[in-house]
């Protein structure tokens, strides 16, 4: 059997970043990935990264801030750019308002690739592509070793000191035995204003969405066959919806009002992104410039705009893939799937335009944005799974401003990161709208890494620590990267300092020693005095 210093389960964000960590402190890793582009959100997922408004200054780890500017460097060195674009040092290749940073998902995976290169080159981190960790050996309190499943149907049995589950649904710990929680809690076990009042529902998650690229060639037509399930689509109206659902009208999550949106409009701009409130203007929500990753007046030769369709009208709410048979997650992964070509068809036919028409047809699928048959993302856009039952959990009352006001985010003596971004729930499995609230700049507590029991088995992604609510605001890009590089270095220090994570944890010297090596890091601990989002 083989043996890794760490065994790193799940290419995403987290993943990614706990290989390059064990790598720089020099420990022989595996990263085991269920597809050949490495990224999850960013790339397999096609959701350009949501991040704070301070982004581009602080409240990131460096790791972090060196992979947004690969992928910067990337568009600069390789595609023409305009004089103007080119020396615009906060590039932002598809001028999305959502985000300072929309881009192509091959582009991100190719700057992933390049950032391992030098560890895959020294033999320090080993990448199994097309694979999954299949079975988990479990003695006692302690992971043994992982069958890993390889294309081919190939199965491998290795070993490892620590094991980190970076996978976009936590599926080691059900594997591994790991207490974890799912969906929703209740008011009386975690006494937030905003969870349910009555019973738990463990079933009741954040919606999922199957992602696409579109492109717009006036006076053409594209209009791909009729979707299997658009007229199931295209007469679903949701309860707490203000329309159908293939609609332009939708919810504003801030306020719950209704806000009717429209696709394209020629005078918006990125610059006219709204800091305050992390959205574009209000009364007019642009869905072409929503996630667009490729805006045509960065270029110097022509160049179309492509834009990324994650939209309040593909999320899908009507049944979880979490710990649920595994005809049940294909069967709702494929009515997603066929959500997202209903909303297409419908863009292309009956969308109502300006100019008292219906539809457009010059719509065209990007389908080479992804390389699938289908032309959709290689896999949905996950936004909550299996979460452990940590030694510290976070809660809406650490961090929400209507409760924390002008103190501030709790702070957490044993802070490994920082954060910031609102509590953002979709639509939910359970039949529940929105959440949206406003929230402090927050930290990251060490304790909602560890977990109770299991002493080398450790979250590296959204599986950490958070409740339903809080996972609203520790689920996005910057953050799920932060938990897994400092996963991988809490893995490292335990082993050079023969502890388990909890004895760290518990240890108070231990503990301010390991926060210096992550400072050393370039992970920020705390935030600067600074105003409330």
């Amino acid at each position: 059997m083989e043996r890794f210093d760490l065994i790193v389960a799940g290419g995403g964000l987290g993943g990614v970043a706990a290989a390059l960590a064990a790598g720089r402190v020099g420990r022989r890793t595996l990263l085991v990935s269920r597809h050949a582009w490495l990224g999850g959100q960013l790339t397999t997922q096609g959701v350009p990264p949501d991040e704070h408004r301070w982004i581009e200054r602080l409240g990131a780890t460096a790791s972090y801030r060196a992979l947004r500017e690969a992928i910067r460097a990337h568009y600069r060195r390789h595609y023409p750019l305009t004089d103007e674009a080119r020396r615009d040092p906060l590039l932002n290749p598809g001028n999305a308002w959502v985000s300072r940073l929309a881009h192509e998902p091959r582009v991100a995976a190719q700057a992933i690739d390049a950032l391992l290169a030098p560890f895959e080159a020294s033999g320090l981190v080993t990448v199994w592509r097309d694979a999954h960790v299949s079975a988990v050996s479990v003695i006692g309190d302690r992971v043994e070793g992982v069958r890993v499943s390889r294309a081919g149907g190939r199965d491998v049995d290795v070993a490892a000191a620590f094991v980190l589950d970076a996978t976009e649904t936590g599926d080691l710990l059900p594997l591994a035995g790991v207490e974890y929680v799912t969906g929703a809690e209740s008011q009386a076990e975690t006494g937030e204003p905003h969870a349910l009042s009555g019973p738990a529902e463990p079933q009741s998650m954040q919606s999922f969405t199957v992602a696409f690229a579109l492109e717009h060639r006036e006076g053409e037509e594209h209009v791909i066959d009729r979707p299997e399930q658009f007229d199931r689509w295209r007469t679903y109206r949701p309860d707490f919806w203000p329309g159908p659902l293939l609609d332009f009208r939708q919810l504003d999550p801030m306020t719950m009002r209704p806000l009717t949106g429209r696709l394209f409009d020629p005078s918006m701009h990125a610059r006219q992104f709204d800091a305050a409130v992390g959205r574009s203007n209000r009364d007019g929500y642009v869905l072409w410039s929503y996630r667009r990753i490729l805006d045509q007046r960065h270029f110097a030769t022509e160049m179309r705009d492509v834009s990324m369709v994650v939209w309040p009208q593909n999320d899908y709410w009507l049944g979880s893939i979490v710990d649920v048979p595994d005809e049940t997650r294909e069967r709702h992964v494929g009515d997603a799937k066929q959500l997202s070509l209903s909303l297409l068809y419908w863009l292309q036919t009956e969308a109502p335009r300006p100019d008292g028409g219906t539809g457009h047809p010059g719509l065209r699928l990007r389908d080479d944005v992804f390389g699938t048959a289908d032309g959709l993302a290689v896999e949905p856009y996950v936004r909550e799974g299996r979460r452990i039952r940590a030694r510290v959990t976070v809660k809406e009352q650490d961090l929400a401003f209507d409760v924390r006001g002008e103190h501030g985010a709790l702070a957490y003596a044993d802070s490994v990161g920082i954060g910031m971004y609102r509590i953002d729930l979709h639509p939910c499995t359970g039949g529940r709208s929105y959440v949206d609230l406003t929230t402090c700049p927050f930290q990251i507590p060490l304790g909602a890494l560890v977990p109770q029991r299991v002493e080398n088995l450790l979250p590296a992604g959204k599986n950490i620590g958070t409740t339903h609510i809080t996972n609203g605001a520790y689920r996005l890009h910057p953050i799920e990267w932060n938990v897994g590089e400092v996963a991988a270095l809490l893995a490292d220090r335990c082993l050079r300092r023969d502890l388990t994570p909890q004895a760290l944890h518990a240890d108070q010297g231990e503990l301010a020693s390991f926060q210096d090596d992550l400072v050393r890091h370039g992970i920020e601990l705390a935030w600067p005095r600074i105003e409330a989002y």
